[in-house]
């Protein structure tokens, strides 16, 4: 299975704010510190807000936080919410691109259990895991700290 862009900026969201501590980081910063686009992070986070793993403050002293501790984040969790309208593959029952054999197919149902099986890994690690004893990773993403 392929996670979207979308999937994966929110990772990094979340491990930028796990690495950061306590105060607050701007969509800029997260943005500039990856190398990505602003903008695309930017509809991550609000995303990401809405579902309940970051807290967004607004105002000119806004940022992003995680709403809670990062060994809570499950990265299943966050994955599920943002690829949670993308199916593996396709399979139409009626229209112009149906598929003849759907009421009789077993493929679909061997790749909903390989779905299952793809996520209860995912299910296996929290945001914690992705950063904790990676000193590496801090001194990437917070270069000027100590």
């Amino acid at each position: 299975m392929r996670l979207t862009d979308r999937t994966d900026y929110a990772s990094r969201v979340l491990m930028y704010l796990a690495v950061s501590g306590t105060g607050l980081a701007t969509v800029r910063e997260i943005a500039k510190r990856y190398g990505v686009s602003k903008n695309h992070l930017a509809k991550v986070a609000w995303e990401l807000g809405r579902a309940g793993f970051i807290e967004t403050v607004r105002g000119r002293s806004g940022g992003l936080r995680l709403a809670g501790p990062a060994e809570t984040i499950s990265v299943g969790a966050v994955a599920r919410h943002i690829e949670r309208t993308i199916p593996l593959a396709e399979c139409f029952p009626d229209g112009a691109g149906a598929c003849r054999i759907v009421s009789s197919c077993v493929y679909r149902h061997v790749l909903v259990e390989a779905e299952e099986a793809f996520f209860a890994v995912l299910d296996r690690y929290s945001v914690q895991d992705l950063v904790e004893h990676n000193p590496v990773l801090r001194a990437v993403l917070l270069p000027n700290s100590r």
